[in-house]
């Protein structure tokens, strides 16, 4: 796991290196200046030798690493221009420091050209520049951006040129990947330790590619540090996948019970119960109205079908969960929620089978969470069970707004879980699972080809087949929402983001967990 830190710890780690290590501040700006410009090469180096840099600079710290990062641009041979949003008796401590030196290599070579801005506007007289540097506000950003800063960060979205945007895009909030407005870059190179609120919300959409530059203390003091919140990594999957034993047979290969489809949505089912055998379970058995036997029996691959008499209605009804009993003890895992239907009689079997089953292990998914609604969830005990609701059907479920959800969705997550005691996998760009040990798991894989119907039902069955199959559940969430997402990823590139189906997803699996495996172990 990829450890992901507050702006306040990276702040810390600031102070630790001057007060502890006898670290100069103004040898931090340097070693910070120095790894920007490094990697900025890697990415960008024909625009970086062959025309003009434009660094967009603030009053701050931030701006200090962009005069500092100007030299370094200069003295490899490209030209700079600086643009200041400041009066130059603003330009404090570090950053005066680096600002005086580039004022004297502009009177003597003429390079950097420093200019000091006062309108927004003048940022589209930037003179042919190849590429923009955001040293504008740095991860002490909270609240309202104030002019003129906000119609800034908003010219810069419309330069119509690569950005890379230094330690966070202008505007955002480091901690909680929110902001009314923040630049949106092409690359971000972040500083001493990667922050969380990067990889969230408006950190997510808005950093593009994120790199991490060293401040010259080492790792030693990060490693030291508590953390809550963590990015997978392809190696945690891997080793999360359950092994298969060499005289494994099909009931110790993972039983998985699906309580799931109905005639208004069946497609449901199949997808989660086809996709537990993708995976690697061995026993998958649907749940299915006998109503409809003709349609499961079509787009069953190898699962088994338990017809419940469904009184011809067409859902589950509460009648009929005596008959349901023996096999929900049965398995390994039971999921519960694909495609069911929010009828009355459904909402009650659904709240009959928690009530009923408080310590049996569950996947809950999709038309629970309306059985859930508006904090219902508070009259079950949920401390066995994996949550995997989307945002919208989060809301449904705790009454938060979407304002507030966005603010600061880890918050929410937390404290859900701390409520609950369950695990929760909020499904979403990107999918976060929060453990009952506060702390939150963000995935780093797919693309939005997933926003598509049924993706979700798959996301079920490999959850499902991976506990089944003896995984622990917050490694069966994570690996299967990580997966999931590499199935999506490889797809991408041979169907397009437009082109692939939940069943591609699906039958894609298989290649997946084999290109894990041979990648990593």
């Amino acid at each position: 796991m990829i450890p992901l830190y507050t702006s306040g710890q990276v702040r810390e780690a600031d102070k630790y290196a001057i007060e502890k290590l006898n670290i100069p501040g103004i040898i931090l700006m340097e070693n910070a200046a120095r790894g920007i410009y490094q990697m900025a090469m890697e990415s960008y180096y024909e625009e970086i030798t062959s025309g003009v840099s434009g660094i967009i600079c603030g009053k701050g710290n931030n701006g200090g690493d962009g005069f500092a990062l100007a030299r370094h641009i200069a003295n490899g041979g490209g030209d700079v221009i600086v643009m200041i949003f400041a009066e130059e008796d603003e330009i404090k401590g570090d950053a005066l420091v680096n600002y005086g030196i580039i004022t004297q290599m502009s009177a003597r070579y003429n390079n950097p050209e420093i200019l000091f801005v006062n309108e927004p506007e003048a940022l589209e007289q930037i003179p042919g520049c190849n590429v923009v540097f955001d040293c504008l506000l740095g991860t002490g950003t909270k609240g309202e951006i104030k002019e003129p800063y906000r119609s800034v960060i908003k010219i810069i979205n419309h330069l119509n040129l690569p950005v890379i945007a230094v330690d966070n895009p202008s505007g955002l909030n480091s901690d909680t990947g929110s902001g009314q407005v923040s630049s949106e870059a092409d690359l971000t190179i972040t500083l001493g330790g990667y922050k969380r609120g990067l990889f969230i919300g408006d950190g997510y959409i808005n950093c593009g590619d994120i790199k991490k530059a060293s401040i010259g203390m080492g790792e030693e003091y990060f490693n030291s540090l508590i953390v809550e919140d963590f990015l997978v990594e392809p190696e945690d999957v891997a080793y999360a996948i359950p092994e298969r034993i060499k005289n494994s047979h099909k009931y110790n290969a993972g039983k998985v019970f699906s309580i799931a489809g109905s005639s208004f949505l069946p497609g449901a089912a199949f997808l989660t119960a086809n996709t537990v055998l993708k995976s690697g379970a061995g026993a998958s058995v649907l749940a299915f109205p006998s109503s409809l036997k003709n349609i499961a029996f079509q787009r069953m691959d190898n699962a088994v079908v338990h017809q419940y008499n469904d009184r011809e209605y067409g859902f589950l009804i509460p009648d009929i969960l005596d008959e349901l009993s023996e096999r929900i003890e049965w398995s390994d895992i039971s999921i519960l929620g694909p495609g069911l239907g929010r009828e009355k009689e459904t909402v009650g079997a659904i709240k009959e089978i928690l009530k009923n089953y408080p310590e049996k292990l569950m996947l809950l998914d999709a038309d629970v969470f309306y059985s859930l609604r508006e904090k219902e969830y508070k009259k079950f005990d949920l401390g066995n069970k994996i949550l995997t609701p989307h945002r919208g059907e989060f809301i449904m479920m705790t009454g938060l707004s979407n304002e507030d959800l966005e603010k600061d969705i880890l918050n929410a997550g937390k404290n859900f879980v701390s409520e609950t005691g369950c695990w929760l996998l909020l499904k979403g760009a990107p999918s976060i699972l929060f453990n009952p040990e506060g702390e939150a798991i963000i995935n780093s894989s797919g693309n939005s080809g997933l926003s598509k119907f049924g993706t979700g039902d798959v996301l079920s069955g490999l959850i499902g087949s991976f506990a089944a199959q003896g995984a622990e559940p917050e490694e069966a969430v994570y690996a299967g929402m990580y997966i999931h997402g590499l199935s999506a990823d490889l797809l991408k590139d041979k169907k397009t983001e437009y082109g692939f189906t939940a069943t591609d997803v699906m039958e894609n699996i298989p290649s997946t967990i084999k290109f894990i495996q041979e990648s990593v172990i």
